[in-house]
């Protein structure tokens, strides 16, 4: 997959490039970040890419004839080209694999300032925005897509950790604890010690489950509930351990002890 993202500062993204996954999974060459200087194309004899806004007010806006120009030396057949804008849908982890799914080149586009030129926009193939906050430019932004849509990618991390992520399937991930046991007398739960996996995933999933019902319960109207999910949202409710539960943590009840 190939990202290329226009900017007017493309000293920003250097740390984001050459650090952690994103540099690794360039070394691979499972996917090819291209960071374009919209500068570079300006025809202002002052080297200039924005103006005072038409018709007046504050802040200066970004010129429409470097950032489309930009655009037409970087754009193949299968671009898909994404504006970075507050009138765009919201971006969510759905979109990000959307991207990796269908679209072979990804460019996006940040704005700065004041805003661009709104002539602009009928030069691109979407508008999406981040949040309901403003930033200071889009680079951020392009940051956070490109990370999102990365990681997705085949071979840059093992299929296994992303399976169960936060976001996945509509959920948020169950709670995860390291060693040791029990820190400022706050243990970690049992039954992530009993050795039983069916039990363990039974757990995790209901832990998800209440997470997302406590912090995200919006996300919960597109989820699917099987039966089972059914089960343990009345464990929940009545605030019990069931029975299952009981009988993993009873069986390896040796082995926790000695935590």
């Amino acid at each position: 997959m190939k990202i290329t993202i226009l900017t007017l500062f493309p000293d920003f993204f250097t740390g984001f490039l050459t650090n952690s996954i994103i540099k690794r999974a360039q070394s691979k060459n499972l996917v090819d970040i291209e960071i374009v200087n919209i500068r570079d194309f300006t025809e202002d004899k002052h080297g200039r890419v924005d103006s005072e806004p038409v018709g007046g007010g504050a802040g200066l806006i970004m010129k429409c004839q470097p950032i489309v120009d930009a655009l037409k030396s970087v754009k193949k057949d299968r671009s898909h080209i994404v504006l970075l804008s507050p009138r765009g849908t919201t971006y969510n982890q759905a979109k990000a694999k959307d991207y990796v799914k269908n679209k072979k080149h990804l460019i996006l586009v940040c704005g700065h300032y004041e805003g661009i030129d709104e002539r602009v926009n009928k030069y691109v193939d979407e508008l999406v925005s981040v949040g309901d906050y403003i930033l200071t430019g889009g680079e951020i932004g392009a940051m956070m897509i490109s990370d999102s849509v990365i990681r997705l990618v085949d071979g840059v991390i093992a299929a296994e950790s992303i399976k169960e992520e936060s976001f996945e399937n509509y959920l948020l991930e169950y709670p995860q604890y390291s060693e040791p046991f029990s820190y400022e007398g706050d243990n970690i739960p049992n039954i992530l010690y009993s050795g039983n996996h069916q039990a363990i995933a039974k757990w995790r999933k209901k832990q998800a489950l209440k997470l997302t019902k406590h912090y995200r319960p919006d996300l919960l109207r597109s989820y699917h509930f099987s039966r089972q999910d059914l089960k343990l949202l009345k464990e929940l409710e009545s605030g019990e351990t069931p029975k299952w539960e009981k009988d993993a943590i009873k069986k390896a009840h040796k082995f926790i002890k000695e935590k």
